[in-house]
């Protein structure tokens, strides 16, 4: 079925698989510090022009539900770089070309934009356990919270002397304590009970880039430019690097699935990594098709491991115990989804080259 070009965009897809195997992956760490406060008037967007009524899911022929892609306008000029769906429904992203943080409803398409000051470029942002949206900021080079409410702006600057961080992405651990990334050769936390915030420099230099945490509190990160995952203990903020199998992969980001598995997005090699650090052992799979370019990963609560690959313009879906790829090509070409993040039954992508979210929703 050809996708239908409208400003917001359902579209169905046939899933086509491809099963195929290999061996390897990488990780990294970051945080940060400091305050200050400044309160802005977010600017609201009207809804886009309506879009047609969603479709029946289709199925495979192995009568398995199709998934359905549906794409939202931000405003134009934003490049959305990261997004995070919320537990009330709203969406959150960053417009990291206006220096702004952005809100989606997706019941009605409209969006809001609040200032996040001035020289902003916000990279990542994720909701905490407060509720609130938190960016790792480059461009302030700051953590910055955003009240939900009020739209209030609370930065946590880096020490001066950390100056050009390239701060990229934040987790939180079971604790609180917000454990960020930054390309420029650190990582580090931000305890937003005390606002302490401490930064620790990477054991390869530049290339922390993803981060997660798993099940039991453990923290990795990938290293796109060190090409490894890093494991850092919480206590002293020492981080060990894990070596993949395949030199030179660029661990882009890394994601946890519910046993502690870790899965990472290998941008050089065109390959999804797994580490199992139970076992100590690294497994890696091609992606299908000619030139892949995996950029995002994300594990949702089914365990489904997705991808979003630049080589195809798609959403790429991963089944490991089949080991099988399913491929979702996105509505609009070019769309450079550079990170995914998710809610049950819904996942979320920021089309950053296209200014538009996009959702893949199942009927199952």
């Amino acid at each position: 079925m050809l996708p239908v070009k409208l400003s917001c965009v359902d579209v169905i897809v046939r899933r086509s698989r491809r099963p195929l195997r290999l061996g390897g992956v990488l990780v990294l760490v970051a945080a940060l510090g400091a305050c200050g406060d400044g309160a802005q008037r977010p600017a609201e967007r009207p809804p886009p022009s309506a879009a047609p009524a969603p479709a029946a899911p289709e199925t495979s022929a192995a009568g398995e539900p199709a998934v359905r892609l549906q794409e939202y306008e931000v405003p134009g000029g934003s490049h959305p770089h990261d997004v995070a769906p919320a537990g009330d429904g709203t969406v959150w992203y960053t417009a990291q070309a206006t220096g702004r943080l952005g809100s989606l409803d997706p019941r009605t398409g409209r969006t809001r934009e609040i200032p996040l000051g001035e020289g902003s470029a916000p990279h990542g942002v994720i909701v905490g356990p407060d509720g609130a949206p938190w960016i790792t900021d480059g461009g302030l080079n700051a953590i910055v919270r955003v009240d939900p409410d009020s739209g209030r702006v609370r930065a946590y600057p880096l020490p001066q002397e950390r100056p050009a961080a390239n701060l990229n992405t934040a987790t939180f651990d079971r604790r609180g304590v917000l454990w960020f990334t930054g390309q420029g050769g650190v990582y580090g936390n931000l305890d937003p009970r005390s606002g302490r915030l401490r930064v620790f420099d990477a054991p390869r230099g530049p290339g922390p880039y993803g981060i997660t945490t798993t099940p039991d509190g453990g923290i990795y990160y990938a290293s796109l430019a060190g090409s490894h995952v890093a494991r850092i203990d919480r206590a002293s903020g020492a981080a060990t690097v894990l070596e993949p199998p395949t030199p030179g992969q660029g661990a882009r980001r890394v994601w946890s699935d519910s046993r502690g598995r870790l899965w990472v997005s290998e941008w050089n090699a065109g390959r999804l990594g797994r580490y199992d650090p139970a076992g100590r052992r690294w497994q890696e799979w091609r992606l299908p098709g000619q030139g892949p370019q995996p950029y995002a990963v994300y594990v949702d609560d089914r365990d489904m491991v997705w991808l979003s690959d630049f080589g195809a313009n798609a959403l790429v879906r991963f089944d490991p115990a089949s080991e099988r790829f399913d491929s979702f090509p996105l509505p609009t070409a070019d769309g450079r989804v550079r990170q995914l993040l998710g809610r049950p039954g819904e996942l979320w992508g920021a089309e950053s080259a296209v200014d538009k979210l996009v959702v893949a929703r199942s009927s199952s």
